[in-house]
Formats: structure tokens, sequence, C-alpha cells
């Protein structure tokens, strides 16, 4: 498959892993110094990740204590007000982030989630989430969800070929 269609089919690209073709370059940046902040703190995050609802979240990270948060990038007020799906991702976490760059003006983020302000190199927190511990048996699902699909994409990278076998993640 060609980098056309690959990019056409919302896929993502093994010649850059992080970009699937529906995020623009400042999304892309917020998401890259969220997951430098995340790091810092000594969690692990993948993009993108479907959860057992069938919604997608931007970041799923989890931490040291398997504690898992969810981090949904905006990159303007215009995508902001387009998704009004968050609420169904506290089912899935413990914490709910938004994540944003310094041009978007923060007051339009809610206070029952909190808020990382992002420039692409690195990014604070500055709301942290209310918590909502998740039960045993969901941490369970969500962490084994986030495995699967880390093994995956590593797999995709190893063997470029066999992602066209199998083509979920």
């Amino acid at each position: 498959m060609n980098n056309d269609s690959q990019q056409s089919s919302g896929r993502i690209q093994l010649d850059d892993p992080l970009k699937d073709g529906r995020q623009s370059d400042t999304a892309l940046k917020v998401w890259r110094g969220t997951a430098r902040l995340l790091r810092q703190f000594d969690f692990a995050c993948l993009s993108e990740v479907t959860l057992a609802s069938a919604r997608r979240a931007d970041l799923l990270a989890i931490g040291p204590k398997h504690e898992l948060w969810i981090v949904e990038v905006k990159s303007s007020v215009a995508d902001f007000r387009a998704d009004n799906k968050w609420p169904d991702y506290r089912q899935h976490c413990d914490r709910l982030y938004f994540a944003t760059h310094p041009d978007v003006p923060l007051d339009i983020f809610p206070e029952e989630a909190g808020l990382i302000v992002s420039d692409g190199f690195g990014a604070e927190i500055l709301r942290n989430a209310p918590e909502h511990k998740l039960s045993a048996a969901t941490r369970k699902a969500v962490t084994l969800r986030f495995a699967r699909h880390a093994a995956h994409r590593l797999h995709n990278l190893a063997d470029p070929d066999g992602m066209q076998l199998f083509d979920q993640f």
C-alpha cells in the first residue's frame, strides 16, 4: 500500500508511527509535549488507543502504580467544541485530562477534567484531574488493551509486511 492510500485510509504509517493522518501539526506538537511530561512522571503512553466502548483515546497512559490516565488533545476551540465524547472516557481511566497549547483559551475546558498546556517541547499540568478510581476488573481490561496495542504496534514496526495481513492497529 502506498503512502497516499495509507493517508486517505487514516491508517498509521510506518514511516511515522505517531501520525495517522487525522492530526494537525499543532495537535502533534501538543501530543509530543504532553507525552514528554508524562514520561517525566514515569508514565508510558500510547496514542490513538481504541477503548472497549469503541471510542479512541488520544493518549492512554499507565503510571508506575498502575494508574491509568486518558489525555484528550485539543488543538483549537473548534476541535474542543466538535468533541462531546469526552465524558465517556471516564469509565476507562482513573484521571481524565485535556491537553492544549497556549493559544487556546483555557476557560473553555471543563473543571471536571484536568488541564495540561504543551508547547511541543514540554508541558505543564495547570489543573490536576479529579481521581475516580477504576474497579479492578476494568483496570485489568484497560491495561491488557494497552499492552496488546503496544505489542501490535511494535510488531508492525518490526514486520511491516505482516501489517497488511493483520491490519488492526
